[in-house]
C-alpha cells in the first residue's frame, strides 16, 4: 500500500465541555480525494482547520510527508506544502483577481501572505497568477476588483490562489458552494485531473460531486468517524443513511 502523505492519529479538540474532534483517524493518499462529509455542527471545518495549523490539537499526531507537524504554526504548515483553499473573507477586496493571485504566490516565497511589497513589477509572479487564473477559468476576470466578483468566482479565485502555493496536499472547504450547476460540473472535472498534481482533503455538501470525485468518504458525526469507504459503501451504511442522508435505515 502507498504511504500516506498526510496521516491523523487520535486527534482530538474541545471547546469547554464541546468536544468538537473526538480521535480522528484519518489518512490522506497519494492521487486521491478523500472527502470528509457531515452533518452541519459534526466539526469538518474544526478538523480542516487543526490540520492546517489554525487551531491547536489537544491531542494526537499530524504526520505530512512521513514527519511529525503538531507543532508547527499555519505558516511553516503552508511552506511545507499544505495549502488549504483561502476563505472568501481572505480576499482582499480592492486588489483585482490578479492582484489576489500574485500575493499568494509571493507569500510561496516569502512565507507571510499579505506582505507589503509592490508586486506589479514582477513579470514572474504576474505569469503564476496568469496561469492559476487560467485554469480555473477566471482568466477573462483578471483584471476585475474581488468586491466586484460573484461569490462563486470569489470560491474559484481561492483555488487559483492556492494553486500559486505549488502545494503538496489541498485541503478545501466545499469548493463547490455558490457554484450553480455549470459551474459546479466543471469544477468536478478539474479536480478530478487536479488529484494527479496534489491529492485532496475535501470537505463538500454537494453530495453528486462527493460520490462522483472521492475515491474514499469519512463521515463524521459529533466530531468521531463513524463510516468510512467508497461510495457504495456509505450510500448503503445505514448509519450514515439515519445521521446523514436523512433516510430510515430499516
Amino acid at each position: 500500500m502507498t504511504e500516506p502523505v498526510l496521516q491523523l492519529s487520535g486527534l482530538s479538540k474541545s471547546f469547554g465541555a464541546l468536544k468538537v474532534t473526538d480521535g480522528v483517524d484519518l489518512d490522506l493518499r497519494p492521487g486521491e480525494i478523500h472527502a470528509l462529509i457531515g452533518p452541519n455542527g459534526a466539526g469538518k471545518s474544526s478538523l480542516i482547520k487543526l490540520v492546517a495549523g489554525e487551531l491547536p490539537a489537544d491531542a494526537g499526531s499530524i504526520r505530512f510527508d512521513g514527519r511529525e507537524i503538531g507543532d508547527l504554526d499555519q505558516t511553516a504548515r503552508a511552506r511545507l506544502g499544505l495549502t488549504r483553499t483561502f476563505q472568501v473573507s481572505s480576499l482582499i477586496p480592492e486588489f483585482s483577481a490578479r492582484g489576489n493571485v500574485m500575493f499568494a504566490a509571493q507569500a510561496r516565497r516569502r512565507s507571510v501572505f499579505g506582505f507589503l511589497r509592490q508586486v506589479a513589477d514582477d513579470k514572474k509572479l504576474e505569469d503564476e497568477a496568469t496561469q492559476a487564473l487560467d485554469r480555473v477559468g477566471l482568466s477573462d476576470r483578471s483584471g476585475v476588483r474581488v468586491s466586484e466578483l460573484s461569490h462563486g468566482e470569489k470560491r474559484l479565485l481561492e483555488i487559483a490562489m492556492a494553486l500559486a502555493m505549488r502545494p503538496h496536499i489541498f485541503l478545501m472547504d466545499e469548493p463547490m458552494a455558490g457554484l450553480g450547476q455549470e459551474g459546479s460540473s466543471k469544477l468536478i472535472g478539474f479536480l478530478d485531473k487536479l488529484r494527479q498534481e496534489a491529492p485532496i482533503l475535501l470537505i463538500e455538501h454537494d453530495m453528486n460531486a462527493v460520490f462522483q470525485l472521492a475515491d474514499r468518504i469519512s463521515v463524521l458525526v459529533a466530531g468521531k468517524i463513524i463510516a468510512r469507504g467508497k461510495a457504495d459503501d456509505i450510500r448503503n451504511h445505514p448509519e450514515v443513511r439515519t445521521a446523514y442522508l436523512g433516510e430510515d435505515a430499516a
